[in-house]
C-alpha cells in the first residue's frame, strides 16, 4: 500500500523476483551434437522466466561418434563454431582428456545440469569433493541422457544418479530396476550387461508417480518423439522415485521371447527423481539428438525437473501442446 502511494507521487518499481541460478556443464560427450543441445537446454530453461543460466565447459573438448546426420552440418566439429559460449580458447581432442582446471563453483548455483556423456574424463579430486559436498548439503542436479554413462567407477556419482549405463558398470554396480509385464516393480540382481538400446523410435512414456511435483498434471501416457530407449540400467537405486517408464519391445507379445529379440520386454525407467543427502536430482534418460529434445515432453519435464531439483517444488503448468497418447508434439528449435 505504501509503495502504491509513493508510486503515485514519485514512481515505484515493483520488486522483481530473484531468478534461480542454473549452471550447465559440458565439453565431453559421446553424443557429438552436445554443443547445440547445451544451447537448446539453456534456451528452454530461460524461456520459463525462472532461471538465469551459465555454461562452464572443459578446456579439452571431445565430440564422440554417436550422432545422426544433421541438415546443414557436414562436420560435427562445426557445431563448436555455430554454438559458442564465450571467447575462451579451447582445444578439440580426439579422445577425452582430463582438464585439471575444471572446477565450477557449484555452491553458487541452485541447480547444475550435466550434458557430459560416456567416456568423459575424470574430474580432479577437489572438484569431485566439491560436487559431492554441494549435493549432500542441498544442491540440485539434472542429468540428461548420456550423462548417466559417465564415471562408472565414481561411487558417490553412482549413488547420486541412482541408475547408470555403460562406463564400466557391471553386475557389481547394482541391480536392474524396472516394471515387469505385470507392472510389478523389480530390483533384479541377475547377471547381464549394463545398458543397451535398440534403433531409435517414437515411444510412449507411462507416468508412474502422478503426484510427484514434476509429474503432476502430466498425462498417464504420452508419445515421445524419435529417441533412443535406454534399457538395462544398473545402479544403487537408493532413494529413487521412478517418474516414468517406456516399454522396450512389443508389449502385446512380451511373453513371447521371439517377438522381443534383443529387447527386454519390460518397462524401463527413463525419468527418475533421486534424493542424496539434502540434495535433489532429476534424471532424464531422454535426449539422444537435437530432434529428440524438440519434443514438448522433453522440454516440459526438463523445465519442471530443473525447478524441482532447485527448490523442491514446481510452479509451472503443463502446456497446451503437450504430447498425447497417440500423437507427438514438436517445437522446432529457433536459433
Amino acid at each position: 500500500m505504501l509503495c502504491a502511494l509513493i508510486f503515485m507521487q514519485i514512481g515505484c518499481e515493483t520488486p522483481q523476483k530473484t531468478k534461480l541460478k542454473a549452471l550447465i556443464i559440458d565439453g565431453q560427450n559421446n553424443h557429438g551434437v552436445w554443443p547445440k543441445t547445451t544451447i537448446m537446454m539453456k534456451s528452454y530453461l530461460e524461456e520459463t522466466g525462472l532461471f538465469d543460466v551459465d555454461i562452464q565447459r572443459t578446456t579439452y573438448m571431445w565430440q564422440g561418434p554417436h550422432f545422426d546426420k544433421m541438415e546443414g552440418v557436414e562436420k560435427i566439429e562445426s557445431l563448436l563454431d555455430m554454438y559458442p559460449i564465450d571467447d575462451v580458447k579451447r582445444i578439440s581432442v580426439e579422445e577425452p582428456k582430463p582438464d585439471p582446471n575444471f572446477s565450477p563453483n557449484f555452491k553458487d548455483y541452485d541447480v547444475v545440469i550435466s550434458n557430459f556423456g560416456w567416456k568423459t574424463a575424470n574430474w580432479n579430486d577437489t572438484t569431485k569433493k566439491n560436487f559431492e559436498d554441494y549435493m549432500i548439503n542441498g544442491g540440485g542436479f539434472v542429468l540428461v541422457h548420456a550423462a548417466n554413462n559417465a564415471w562408472g567407477d565414481w561411487d558417490a556419482y553412482n549413488k547420486i544418479i541412482a541408475l547408470g549405463g555403460w562406463g564400466g558398470r557391471t553386475t557389481e554396480s547394482g541391480p536392474y530396476v524396472y516394471y515387469d509385464i505385470d507392472n510389478t516393480l523389480k530390483h533384479d540382481t541377475s547377471e547381464g550387461p549394463c545398458a543397451s538400446h535398440g534403433p531409435q523410435l517414437e515411444y510412449q512414456l507411462k507416468t508412474r508417480a502422478p503426484e510427484h511435483p514434476i509429474m503432476k498434471g502430466v498425462p498417464d501416457t504420452w508419445l515421445h518423439s524419435k529417441d533412443e530407449l535406454y534399457e538395462r540400467l544398473r545402479g544403487p537405486a537408493k532413494n529413487m522415485t521412478i517418474l516414468a517408464t517406456a516399454f522396450s519391445g512389443e508389449e502385446a507379445d512380451a511373453l513371447k521371447e521371439d517377438k522381443n529379440e534383443g529387447r527386454t520386454g519390460r518397462h524401463e525407467p527413463l525419468l527418475m527423481a533421486v534424493e542424496y543427502g539434502k540434495g535433489r536430482i532429476f534424471h532424464s534418460a531422454l535426449g539422444h539428438m537435437d530432434y529428440s529434445m524438440e519434443c514438448v515432453g522433453f522440454i516440459t519435464t526438463l523445465q519442471r525437473g530443473a525447478e524441482w531439483a532447485a527448490t523442491g517444488g514446481v510452479t509451472q503448468s503443463i502446456p497446451q501442446d503437450f504430447p498425447t497418447k497417440e500423437a507427438t508434439s514438436i517445437r522446432k528449435f529457433k536459433e
